[in-house]
């Protein structure tokens, strides 16, 4: 149990508050962000946020202030698209002593906008994409930083179902105290020093889910679920090596394990947007009717182009990039994956 008073969450998305309630049950007080006011009375006045009770041990605030001065250990959990923008609000009040483990899945994309992506407006390059534990270095002086990974679908937390987690940290100081935290009968908290790893697999994992849906929108079978799961884990550990990361990290809880679960269930905002474009809804359509953001479309549009910059062989991002975007046939790209002339079936280890 840490010793930890109180504990800043940031984002009260669906995400954010099974986090903040996960917390408050080991009976730690929460300090839970949101920038709108209207959320904030909404929680106060049922103390229910998607249907799920709200802990009494949380305490809605809009003041972002409050959470660096009032809590040494924050949460971020806010889409990938607007943690750079959190991050600058929050920076200039945090201190060296401050721990930040962020939940967000995703990447931010600096130097280059989502529109320029689209097509081939622009070559993407490394330094136009930063991870979420880089954004936190650049935009704060926080050195204690960490990633909750780990098969975490949300619904499935706030309605109390037992799960795993990782939290990935160069600084052990870090993992012990997240594990601390969160850690119960209900939510084991595994440890890594693979935060890299950690950051890519809880991206990347998202476009395979998005193309999971979409099998399972066309009534596809298990048979070839679970090929584009593992020929998808071998793209994912493909782009971790050409940035960076090792193979290993995307064996775990963090990697194999966030993929088959945001794969295979409809609980997953990623393969609910997927299965809807495979019933044949159009891709806008889906993103002005979803409550919240599916990370695998955006993350879709930046992994294509680091493919482009590493000249990777990703054929399923490809595809499913087409598709989303470009209005490609859905069976014309069955098609095409099923006769991918791959060399052999494990060529990462």
């Amino acid at each position: 149990m840490s010793t930890t008073k109180k504990v800043g969450v940031i984002g009260a998305g669906s995400f954010g508050t099974a986090i903040s309630n996960l917390i408050a049950l080991n009976g730690i007080e929460v300090l839970l962000y949101s920038r709108r006011q209207t959320v904030i009375d909404k929680i106060n006045q049922e103390r229910k946020h998607y249907g799920i009770p709200v802990s009494e041990h949380i305490e809605l605030t809009n003041d972002i202030q409050k959470v660096a001065k009032e809590c040494t250990v924050i949460f971020p959990i806010v889409p990938s698209s607007a943690f750079r923008e959190t991050m600058q609000k929050l920076g200039p009040f945090l201190k060296p002593y401050h721990i930040l483990i962020h939940g967000t899945k995703g990447f931010d994309l600096k130097g280059v906008t989502e529109e320029a992506l689209i097509g081939r407006q622009v070559n993407i390059m490394r330094q136009h994409v930063s991870t979420m534990s880089e954004v936190i270095r650049q935009e704060s002086i926080v050195v204690k930083i960490g990633c909750l990974s780990g098969p975490n679908l949300a619904s499935e937390i706030l309605e109390g179902q037992p799960t795993a987690t990782v939290i990935a940290s160069q600084f052990t100081e870090v993992i012990k105290e997240g594990q601390g935290i969160l850690d119960s009968p209900q939510f084991h908290v595994f440890g890594s020093h693979e935060i890299l790893g950690a950051e890519l697999a809880g991206a990347l994992k998202n476009i395979i889910a998005l193309g999971s849906g979409i099998l399972g929108g066309m009534g596809m079978g298990k048979n070839i679920q679970a090929m584009l799961i593992t020929r998808g884990l071998t793209e994912m550990i493909n782009y971790g090596k050409a940035m960076g990361s090792t193979a290993q990290a995307f064996l775990g809880t963090a990697g194999i394990g966030d993929l088959v679960a945001t794969a295979t269930s409809k609980q997953s905002r990623n393969y609910t947007f997927g299965y809807r474009i495979g019933q044949g809804e159009p891709p806008e359509d889906i993103f002005m009717s979803m409550p919240e953001l599916a990370e695998g479309a955006r993350t879709l549009k930046i992994a294509r182009g680091l493919a482009r910059h590493y000249k990777l062989h990703v054929p399923i991002t490809e595809m499913l990039y087409n598709v989303v975007f470009e209005g490609f046939d859905k069976k014309r790209a069955l098609y095409y994956l099923m006769k991918y002339p791959y060399a052999v079936d494990v060529d990462f280890l």
